[in-house]
C-alpha cells in the first residue's frame, strides 16, 4: 500500500515537471500508452483474500477460483487438518448451537484438508461475493436448490480428491485433497474482487486495549482468542499445533440469524445467517478494537466498513471472520 502511495507520487511531481519544461511541444514518452501501461504494471499486487503483495515470481491471476471448504468445528473434528494454510476463514451458526467453518483458500492450495462438512443457505452470503467455489460433503436437497440458483459451483463427496480416513469416525472421517479437487476446474486466470477493504495498520483509528477476546454463538459455544506475539491465538481450537489459523486480525461482526425452513436428521431447526444488510463490527488488530458497521447490499455485494469518520479499512494479512448472532449471541473482551 505504501509502495503505491510512493509510485503516485512519484508519476505526480514527474508530471509537473514536464509539464513546466514542455510547452507546446509534443506529449513526452511517459505520456504514451505504452509508458502508462508500464507504470502500471510496476505497482505491487496483491492476494484478495489478504491483501498481502504477491511474491516476486508469482501471480494474483490463478487458473482456479477461490476454494472455499466446509469445515467441521466440534471436538469431533479434532485435529483439524489444513486450517493454517487457508488465507482466510469465517465462522457461521449452525444447528445445535454450534459452528462450522468457511475456509478459504486461494494464494496456496494445499494437499489434504478436512474434516469435510455440509453446505449451509448461509453460506451464499459468504461465498459469493469472490465467485468461490465449494467444497463440502453435500446439503439438503433445499440447500443445494438455492446453492444452484445463486450460481454456485460446489463439488461434494464422490468428487475426485474425497477420501475416507479410515482412523476417524463417520462423518467426520470425510477429508479430500484440495489440489486434486482444483485440478477438476478449468477456467481462464483471473482475480477476484477483494472480499474486504484492504488497508494499512496506521489508517486504523486508535481504538481501545482489546488483547482477550470472547465470541459467543449460543449457550453451546464460544470462541476465544488471546492477543500474543503480535497475532491473535485461537486458544480453543480444534486444529493441531502448528496448524492453526494464524490471524492478524479477528473482525466481529453482528448479524440477524433467520430459520432455514427445515431441520436436520436429529431434530434441530436449522438457522440461517442473512448475511446482508448492515450491523455492528468489531476489529481487533495489534492488541486494540476498533469499532464502527459492516453493511453488504446484497448477498453477491462485498463487505464494506466504516466508523463514524468514513470508511474502515482492515490491516493486510490473515482474517478470521465471526458472524455472531445479533440474538443470543454475544462478544466480550478484556485489556
Amino acid at each position: 500500500m505504501r509502495s503505491t502511495r510512493l509510485l503516485a507520487t512519484v508519476l505526480v511531481t514527474g508530471s509537473l515537471v514536464l509539464a513546466a519544461c514542455g510547452g507546446d511541444e509534443k506529449s513526452p514518452a511517459s505520456d504514451t500508452p505504452e509508458a502508462q501501461a508500464g507504470a502500471a504494471a510496476e505497482e505491487p499486487q496483491t492476494w484478495p483474500l489478504t491483501g498481502l503483495e504477491v511474491a516476486d515470481g508469482k501471480n494474483a491471476e490463478q487458473k482456479h477460483p477461490v476454494l472455499v471448504l466446509k469445515m467441521d468445528n466440534t471436538p469431533s473434528s479434532a485435529p483439524q487438518v489444513g486450517l493454517g494454510e487457508a488465507d482466510l476463514v469465517v465462522e457461521e451458526l449452525v444447528e445445535g448451537g454450534v459452528t462450522r467453518l468457511a475456509a478459504f483458500y486461494y494464494s496456496q492450495v494445499p494437499g489434504d484438508v478436512g474434516p469435510v462438512r455440509s453446505m449451509r443457505a448461509s453460506d451464499i452470503g459468504i461465498v459469493s461475493p469472490v465467485g468461490a467455489a465449494m467444497v463440502t460433503s453435500g446439503a439438503a436437497p433445499v440447500t443445494i436448490s438455492r446453492i444452484k440458483d445463486a450460481g454456485i459451483t460446489f463439488f461434494a463427496e464422490g468428487a475426485k480428491g474425497f477420501y475416507r480416513e479410515s482412523s476417524r469416525s463417520a462423518p467426520y472421517n470425510l477429508f479430500t485433497n484440495l489440489a486434486d479437487t482444483a485440478s477438476l476446474i478449468q477456467q481462464g486466470a483471473e482475480r477476484p474482487q477483494d472480499y474486504l477493504p484492504w488497508g494499512d495498520p496506521e489508517d486504523l483509528p486508535a481504538g481501545q486495549p482489546a488483547t482477550e477476546i470472547s465470541a459467543s454463538f449460543s449457550g453451546g459455544h464460544t470462541t476465544t482468542w488471546s492477543f500474543r506475539d503480535g497475532g491473535y491465538v485461537n486458544d480453543n481450537s480444534f486444529a493441531a499445533e502448528g496448524d492453526r489459523f494464524p490471524a492478524d486480525t479477528v473482525l466481529a461482526l453482528r448479524v440477524e440469524v433467520g430459520d432455514a425452513g427445515y431441520r436436520d436428521p436429529a431434530g434441530n431447526p436449522v438457522p440461517e445467517t442473512i448475511f446482508e444488510g448492515k450491523g455492528d463490527a468489531m476489529l481487533f488488530h495489534d492488541g486494540r478494537l476498533v469499532r464502527g458497521t459492516w453493511s453488504k447490499s446484497s448477498l453477491k455485494a462485498p463487505i464494506e466498513l466504516s466508523t463514524q469518520a468514513g470508511p474502515l479499512t482492515v490491516p493486510a494479512g490473515r482474517v478470521w471472520i465471526e458472524l455472531v448472532p445479533r440474538d443470543g449471541g454475544d462478544v466480550t473482551f478484556t485489556r
